[in-house]
């Protein structure tokens, strides 16, 4: 579904990724872990186009999207989720759901399969968005991605800062999207989680790729021995 080969990429003058190759294959999800600073947020930057590599390539489907537009990439298939469960917060939970599904062909039933996926929303749909729990805002703000109807869904910290029981929710959520078709890129520090719900991960360090291996709960004292280097 995604490739993306050898990308450098920075800001300004400075380099943050280093000849990076990830992989994500139809219906799976590929986590990416990594101290602070390590490249994962440019990462997911890069691979929906925010921002531009200095070189390599970034393939969707097998397409060359690298010279993309981000709403180009969205049109394709592409969805990103940015950290920090960012909404409009003077808007209602619905209203928040509603700018991405007007004017789109088959919005209202997107909007009402993604809240299939999260019917904690279903009651809270009145209510402004900068009111809601940051875990609420969250789903809210993945519930929003989903009525693209994308093919890949690019996650950054999803879990930061989300209580304990919401966190199971999401997790939940993104193996169900995975087991549906949807390809996953989850950025993540949450270890326990990140590899719970990926089938296949990759440590990222100063900008390069380190350690790359299967997913699953037997990974995490390989991840944390990576991340320890």
């Amino acid at each position: 579904m995604l490739r993306i080969e050898a990308i450098t990429a920075g800001y300004g003058r400075s380099i943050v990724l280093r000849d990076v190759d990830v992989t994500v294959a139809d219906s799976t999800v590929t986590a990416v872990l990594g101290h602070n600073g390590a490249g994962k947020s440019t990462l997911l930057r890069a691979a929906i186009g925010l921002i531009r590599p200095r070189s390599g390539m970034v393939l969707l489907a097998g397409e060359d999207v690298t010279r993309l537009a981000p709403h180009q990439r969205v049109d394709r298939g592409m969805a990103y989720v940015p950290q920090g469960q960012q909404c409009f917060p003077h808007l209602t939970a619905a209203e928040n759901l509603q700018l991405v599904a007007d004017g789109r062909r088959g919005g209202k039933e997107a909007l009402a399969e993604s809240l299939d996926l999260f019917p904690a929303l279903t009651g809270l749909l009145r209510r402004r968005a900068g009111l809601l729990s940051g875990g609420q805002r969250q789903q809210l703000a993945i519930a929003r991605a989903l009525i693209t109807r994308p093919k890949l869904l690019l996650l950054d910290e999803p879990t930061e800062g989300i209580q304990p029981n919401v966190v199971a929710e999401i997790e939940q959520a993104i193996l169900s999207l995975a087991s549906g078709g949807l390809s996953v890129l989850l950025v993540e520090q949450h270890l326990g989680f990140a590899l719970r719900a990926a089938h296949r991960y990759h440590v990222l360090e100063s900008g390069r790729v380190t350690s790359t291996g299967a997913g699953g709960s037997d990974a995490e004292p390989a991840v944390r021995a990576a991340l320890s280097v």
